[in-house]
């Protein structure tokens, strides 16, 4: 019953970074990975707009911790992974949706790569539009190609991870009054980076059959 779900929590100090730097277990529950297949295969047969909207707001409601409860102690080259880190990268945005926005922005300023064009947002993007990407990113997991959806995210994440990245620069040089912000900026953007490469990485292996 819904009112058996958490409820909608905000991240703490650290919560993002903690989830991402926490180590995977050698042992993936069984039930993660059937989990995560039972529901990708049942949607993706039969995309019901309804159903896939309500996917992709779950953690809206339910809490990113009742997603976290099921896939968050997954590897991180795994389907259910791939699935937790999606929501989690939702997640943050959503949280911070204008922070998030000006990081986007600033990549796209300082990377010299495809990843705008393969991200897919505008530019410059608002707050509302990285929500927005955020939201198509999950639903073409569910409606369209996969590793298309993990490749969007990746680049995404490359391009906010590198405005992170200028920002801590930035803050280095002119935030006295936080020594601690030039910390937290490239902490961030270390993460980041390292969701890329999962991202990558999962693409990789779907597209090769080999990502349960």
């Amino acid at each position: 019953m819904a009112s058996d779900f958490h409820r909608p929590t905000r991240f703490p100090p650290g919560m993002f970074e903690g989830y991402l730097g926490a180590e995977d277990p050698a042992q993936v529950s069984r039930v993660a990975h059937d989990t995560a297949a039972a529901l990708l295969s049942r949607v993706r047969a039969d995309p019901d707009p309804a159903v896939v909207a309500r996917l992709v707001s779950y953690t809206d409601k339910h809490g990113i911790d009742a997603i976290a409860e099921l896939w968050s102690h997954a590897s991180a080259k795994s389907l259910p992974g791939a699935l937790w880190r999606v929501y989690l990268l939702r997640a943050l945005i959503q949280q911070d949706p204008h922070g998030v926005s000006h990081a986007f922005q600033r990549g796209t300023e300082v990377s010299h790569t495809i990843d705008q064009v393969v991200a897919g947002a505008p530019i410059p993007a608002s707050a509302p539009e990285v929500q927005d990407l955020a939201d198509r990113i999950l639903q073409g997991l569910f409606t369209g190609d996969f590793a298309v959806a993990l490749e969007r995210a990746a680049a995404f994440s490359r391009l906010v991870a590198a405005g992170f990245a200028s920002l801590a620069d930035d803050a280095d040089a002119t935030d006295a009054a936080n020594p601690d912000r030039p910390g937290e900026l490239t902490q961030r953007a270390l993460r980041l980076t390292q969701l890329a490469d999962e991202f990558a990485s999962c693409a990789r292996l779907w597209r090769r059959d080999s990502l349960d």
